[in-house]
C-alpha cells in the first residue's frame, strides 16, 4: 500500500483554507515527540460549546498535514466530547486495538497505520485540538 497516495498529498495543500489569525482564542501549539513535528492550533467555540472556528500552522509531513486538513474539515459544529473520543480511537487503531473512527474521510489515513514512524504525525492535530478544547475549559 503507498504511503503518500493523490488523496493525501490533495488534503495536504487544503490546509491553507483554515488560516491561523488572531481571532481564534484557544491556542495551542505542540510537536510530536517521535517525529519532530509541530502544530499551532486556534479554534473558538459557540456559546452552546461547539467548535464554530479552526485554523492552524503545521510543520509535519503529508500524513501529519492531510490529517489536519481532515480534522479541520469536519470540525465545525463538534463537541470536545466527539473530538476527544475520536482523538482515543485514533490512537487505539494506532495501537491495533481498535478500528478507525467515524470522521468525514479519515479513511484516507490508513495507508499510515503500518508506518509507526508517521503514527506522531497522524496523531499531532487531535492532541493539538484536544489541548486547545483543554484551555478553553479552563478558562470558563
Amino acid at each position: 500500500m503507498t504511503l503518500y497516495t493523490p488523496p493525501i498529498l490533495a488534503l495536504a495543500t487544503a490546509l491553507a483554507d483554515f488560516p491561523l489569525t488572531d481571532r481564534l482564542d484557544h491556542r495551542t501549539t505542540t510537536r510530536s515527540r517521535t517525529c519532530g513535528s509541530v502544530i499551532t492550533l486556534g479554534l473558538t467555540q459557540d456559546a452552546a460549546g461547539l467548535i464554530e472556528a479552526v485554523g492552524m500552522q503545521v510543520s509535519a509531513c503529508a500524513i501529519g498535514q492531510a490529517s489536519a486538513a481532515i480534522m479541520a474539515q469536519g470540525l465545525i459544529g463538534r463537541s470536545d466530547d466527539d473530538v476527544r473520543a475520536v482523538h482515543q480511537d485514533l490512537k487505539d487503531w494506532l495501537a491495533g486495538e481498535g478500528d478507525l473512527p467515524e470522521w468525514p474521510q479519515i479513511s484516507l489515513l490508513a495507508p499510515a497505520l503500518p508506518h509507526k514512524g508517521r503514527h506522531g504525525a497522524l496523531l499531532l492535530p487531535w492532541t493539538a485540538a484536544v489541548e486547545a478544547l483543554c484551555s478553553a475549559e479552563a478558562r470558563r
